[in-house]
């Protein structure tokens, strides 16, 4: 795991897993910034559940709530989770464009939503950044005493399904 400070970008050494494109045609010629494009992705290629291995579901994009002694925090999207076991997760997600530092701040306030609006839920952030057009960088984090660390990141690239093999 990795202690983070103030940003996290992409590693450049991840190996990338391929997954069937399954954004429709429309909403990918239409949409209109970076980071709706990326949101769109996760949602329709449920790469959310792909990397957690949670069935979970969109359950509001823009989410901003005011959180007592921090302010006014936001997550892209929040999505909710149910594991086999009966277990709850909330997953807070937020996005950045290519080349775009992902700040801490954004996470540390994704733990601040999941301890005010859903303090019985399995919290766990997300950040996820385009490494290029075809590949989804997914991040994972973790908070314990020592600070809030990155717990897993993986690349996912998106290719038509003949190009699986």
């Amino acid at each position: 795991m990795q202690n983070l400070r103030h940003s996290f970008s992409p590693s450049a050494m991840k190996a990338e897993i391929k997954v069937p494109d399954a954004t429709p045609g429309v909403v990918a010629k239409y949409a209109l910034s970076h980071e709706q494009v990326l949101l769109a992705k996760l949602r329709y290629n449920r790469l959310i559940e792909i990397f957690t291995g949670v069935p979970s579901y969109s359950l509001q994009s823009h989410f901003c709530t005011i959180v007592p002694k921090v302010g006014q925090v936001e997550a892209d999207e929040i999505y909710i989770g149910l594991d086999r076991k009966g277990s709850h997760y909330v997953f807070p997600v937020y996005v950045k464009r290519s080349k775009t530092k992902l700040r801490i701040a954004q996470i540390e306030q994704g733990f601040a939503i999941c301890a005010l609006k859903f303090p019985a839920f399995i919290c766990r952030p997300f950040a996820a950044q385009f490494v290029t057009d075809h590949i989804i960088a997914l991040f994972d984090f973790e908070k314990n005493k020592n600070g809030i660390f990155i717990y897993a990141e993986k690349h996912y690239r998106l290719v038509s399904p003949q190009d699986l093999i």
